[in-house]
């Protein structure tokens, strides 16, 4: 009979995604992950498998979180739409600037790192931006419904810029933008949404 399990498994998995948004996928040793978790390597392959499937359940658990964050943060009535959007837009400019240490996202720092040379990640990602730009344009449609953008636009072309703009925020912030240049940036892309 095997033995329960003495480790709590969702606090393993915050130590190892924490340590790969650290210090990427490559610079990530299993040593490290023993040191972070206090686990033994048979305790950490038997729950986990090695390290690329420890790489991919935290990296997708990681995807799917972001997702239903900015899903909860989007989802609403027509009106205020609009605001939601830029909202999000800006806080993700906030949230960068605030980040000293500048780890950036670990969807972005992953795929980055890995998408060319390993299938598996590039899927994930793949996924979690289809998943992203969807939400982005059903805001969009909302916002449109509302009268606050204009009707003719095309709501996935739009939501695809807000993608972009976000995702070249935390690239901004990662490689040393300040504060004032990445919030600018949120501001400028919501006022060239095009308005009715």
């Amino acid at each position: 009979m095997a033995r329960p399990r003495s480790f709590d498994e969702d606090q393993v998995l915050r130590a190892v995604r924490d340590r790969f948004w650290s210090t990427g996928y490559a610079a990530t040793s299993v040593d490290d992950i023993l040191r972070d978790t206090g686990l033994g390597k048979g305790s950490l392959y038997g729950a986990f498998g090695d390290k690329h499937q420890l790489f991919l359940r935290a990296f997708r658990d990681y995807c799917d979180g972001l997702v239903r964050a900015i899903g909860d943060r989007l989802e609403g009535p027509d009106e205020g739409a609009l605001e939601r959007l830029g909202g999000q837009v800006r806080d993700v400019a906030a949230a960068t600037a605030s980040d000293v240490d500048l780890r950036g996202c670990l969807l972005a720092n992953g795929a980055a790192e890995l998408s060319g040379r390993d299938p598996e990640v590039q899927a994930i990602a793949r996924r979690t931006f289809a998943a992203l730009e969807e939400l982005f344009t059903t805001c969009v449609a909302a916002a449109q419904r509302a009268g606050d953008i204009d009707p003719a636009a095309d709501p996935a072309r739009l939501a695809g810029l807000l993608l972009a703009v976000i995702r070249g925020i935390e690239a901004l912030g990662k490689g040393g933008s300040g504060p004032e240049s990445l919030h600018a940036v949120a501001d400028t892309a919501m006022a060239l949404l095009p308005r009715p």
